[in-house]
């Protein structure tokens, strides 16, 4: 499986309510079961009228499907070639 960022525009989805957010977290996981063991989602980061989706995934032709079936458009998928942080400095 390979790590993919998945930015989605969505209008409005950083106003949203947490039970807002919630039933989209609810439709994402109806879509990824239907999906499994293809794509997995790892978290999402919610910004003005974006989401950054953390996925591990087959290819990206999973995630695309997930989009399909979802309603949530993934509007540009990166695949994430490496990983670093505060520790990576050693």
């Amino acid at each position: 499986m390979k790590r993919y960022v998945i930015e989605r525009d969505i209008v409005g989805v950083g106003a949203l309510s947490d039970e807002e957010l919630a039933g989209a977290a609810k439709t994402s996981n109806a879509a990824l079961s239907e999906l499994a063991p293809q794509v997995q989602w790892e978290h999402s980061y919610v910004a003005g009228d974006k989401t950054f989706c953390i996925y591990l995934a087959e290819d990206e032709d999973a995630i695309r499907r997930h989009a399909e079936i979802s309603g949530f458009p993934a509007t540009k998928i990166t695949p994430v070639s490496g990983i670093i942080d505060p520790t990576t400095a050693g």
